[in-house]
This record gives C-alpha cells, structure tokens and sequence, in this order.
C-alpha cells in the first residue's frame, strides 16, 4: 500500500473566507481521491508569526470594521510591483525563525497557500533551508482587485477566479504556464444534493408564501447587520426576514431583542448554508468572495451592502456589471433596494436569480482538487530552482486611467 501524500494549506482565521477555502478544496479532494491524502490546515499568523501579526484575526475585523478607510489605504500603498517587493522582503526577515519552524513542523508534499501574504515567505524559507522543496500552489480567493502579494513567481501554480486575476498575474510576472483560470472553490455541499427552494424550506420551516431576505455579515457578522436589519425592519414588508448573526454573539442578542414587524428568523454561525441560500430569494452581504461565489451557484441575487477598501472593489463591479446584484452601500440604500426588488414581483427576482445562477462556476473546487493532485504526482523540486528570469516578464505601460497594464 502507498503512503498517503500529505497536502498542508496556509490560511488564517482573519475573516471566514481563507479557512472555507482550504476546507472546500480538503474536502472535495477527500471525496475525489478516497484515503490517498493527509491534511493539515495552518493559522499561519496565529502559529508562526511573531507579534503583532500573531494576533491578527482579533485585529482584522475590527480594523474593517472600524477603519476600513485606513485599510484601504495600506492595501493601495502596498499594491505595486516594487513598493510590494520591499515590504515583502521585512516580512520575509520578521517571519524567518516562524517559518523555518513551520517546514519542520509541516512536512508534506504539497503547500497549498490561499492567503496573499503567506507564498512568499514559505518560499523564501524553503529554499533556504532544503535542497528540495514541496510543490507551492497558490490559491487566489479575491475575484478581480487581486493583490500584487498573491503573485509570486516562484510559484509552482497560481490557480485564479477570472480573467482579470488571471491578467493580473501576467502584468505581475508570472507565466502563462503557472497561471490557470478555475473560478473560486465553494464547499462541495453547495453543488451536491442542494434541494429545491420548496423543499429546503420546508426543512428549515420557513413560509413557503413570503419572499425570504437573507442577511449576512460573513462569519463574523461584520459590518452594519443590526442597522441593516433595523432599516428593513421599519419598511413592514411582505417579507420573511433570515439574519445570521455568524460568531458574533453580541450582534445576536442585539437582534433577538429586537421586536419584528415581520417574520423574523435569527441564527448563529453553525447551520446548513447550502440549505438557507437554496430557501432565499434575495441575499445582503457585503462584497465578500466566497459569499458571492455561493450565492451565485445557489442563484440568489445579492444587494451588497458594503466592501472593504481595496480587495473587494472589484468584487462589486464583478457582481453588477454581470446583473447578478446591486450596489447599496448603507443602510438606508439597502431597504430602498430590499423594498425595490420586493415591489417588482417574483417574476423580476427570477430574472435576477437566473443571472446570478450564470455566474456560477460549481466546478471550481473539483477543478481545484485535479490540480493540486497532479502537482503532488511530480515529487519534489530544487529548492534553489526559481523563475525570475526577466525575459519573462512582461513590459508594462502606464495610463491614468486603468494604471500598469500590459
């Protein structure tokens, strides 16, 4: 019998997005190649970093939370070809002791990272300290404004959502060879045995009359949800009104004390989503990847309500130009459109459903799965082996309009 191939995914707990990610992609490959795989999923910032990052799943939401403006601004400094290649290099000298210890503590055959700032220093340890070196797949999760620390070029394969990532990492440096446009993973539970929006309400034991309103603020209920709610609340809607209120527990005992003009249902971070996306209609969210992934395999139309600065601008044009949702950003602007939507009939929220539901890519996490097989069927390469050949770099010209493009 052949030893298990072990793969070890670097994520962190800032935001849901990264740990869904690697948890989608272990588990379709758990269920594609029964019993070849061990895995280890990594809080790379939690376990190997020193302070203050070690601390940044406390530290980012509420920065986005409450200084999202700042945050914008540190993504934009960061994102350009030089700017980011010098404050790499002080991460790569902060986290060097974390990293080394992470190689020793990880060995396996593949990496699969799917945070932007973790390729580059796992990298730079690696060929440090091993002759040979695992495979390195990055898995970018932001849909179009991708940052320029998602692309390594000395990276075994970069898997990406779109094109525009996928133009991204050409004006970034890296081949066509490493780059592969996949769609973004979603959890294999969101394409397999997902019932019909009858059915998944009857199990959750919603109306099967009122048009349901789904609103979320991630996994950890970031963002406006209880303003949100409150404004929706005072429309008196014909409405059944779903509020997840994530791990955030004081956000839903805020909402449990509300008085509801409608029906009202509120939950925690732990239920079936694949099951509540198939019973709703219409979805508020802010601009997250994985959020507007799922909803648009599950063909519900998104009113976004908000994006962080930078990662998620694209995300929205992404979602509106394609008319698979809205653009509200506040509070008021997002019961305007929920009535909007609502008065327009069930025959415009099909409509919207229908093009949400093309913009679903249900085969992205297999895909995935495929890949980060085939990498872990090659075995090991020189650690010293490295692609920054300037001859595969493409020449880049500035315009004030659309800044470096190729």
């Amino acid at each position: 019998m052949m030893p298990r191939k072990r793969v070890v995914f670097l994520m962190s707990d800032t935001g849901g997005g990264h740990r869904s990610t690697a948890g989608a992609i272990r588990d379709a490959m758990a269920l594609r190649y029964p019993g070849d795989y061990e895995f280890a999923l990594v809080d790379v910032y939690r376990r190997y970093t020193p302070f203050p990052f070690r601390y940044m799943p406390e530290i980012y939401p509420r920065w986005v939370n409450w200084a999202k403006h700042t945050w914008g601004w540190a993504y934009e400094v960061a994102n350009a070809r030089y700017r980011a290649g010098s404050i790499m290099a002080v991460f790569k000298r902060l986290w060097r002791d974390g990293m080394r210890r992470l190689i020793a503590e990880h060995p396996c055959d593949v990496i699969v990272s799917v945070h932007t700032l973790f390729s580059r220093p796992v990298i730079h340890a690696l060929k440090q300290a091993q002759e040979e070196r695992p495979l390195v797949v990055s898995v970018v999760t932001d849909l179009v404004s991708t940052h320029a620390f998602a692309y390594d070029r000395d990276v075994d394969r970069c898997l990406v959502a779109t094109q525009a990532a996928y133009d991204r990492g050409r004006i970034f440096g890296l081949t066509p060879e490493q780059l592969r446009i996949t769609g973004l993973p979603v959890h294999p539970s969101f394409v397999q045995d997902v019932p019909g929006k009858a059915t998944a309400r009857q199990q959750l034991g919603w109306d099967d009359r009122l048009p349901a309103v789904l609103l979320t603020g991630g996994a950890d209920g970031m963002g406006p949800v209880y303003r949100i709610a409150r404004a929706i609340n005072a429309r008196r809607l014909p409405v059944q009104l779903i509020i997840i209120a994530g791990r955030n527990a004081a956000l839903q005992r805020r909402l449990t004390a509300l008085q509801w003009n409608q029906p009202t249902r509120i939950y925690p971070f732990v239920i079936d989503m694949p099951v509540v996306m198939a019973a709703a209609d219409i979805l508020v969210t802010k601009a997250g990847p994985s959020t507007i992934c799922e909803a648009c395999i599950a063909g519900l139309p998104m009113i976004l309500s908000g994006a962080v600065p930078g990662q998620e601008n694209g995300n929205v044009q992404y979602v509106v130009e394609n008319g698979a949702g809205e653009y509200a950003p506040g509070v008021v602007p997002v019961a305007h459109t929920v009535a909007d939507w609502v008065a327009a009939g069930p025959g415009a929220l099909a409509k919207r459903s229908a093009r949400a539901r093309a913009l679903g890519q249900p085969d992205a996490v297999w895909t995935i799965a495929d890949e980060i097989h085939q990498q872990a069927q090659r075995g090991p390469v020189p650690a010293l082996q490295s692609r920054r050949l300037s001859r595969q770099v493409p020449r880049l010209r500035h315009t004030p309009e659309d800044g470096w493009v190729l």
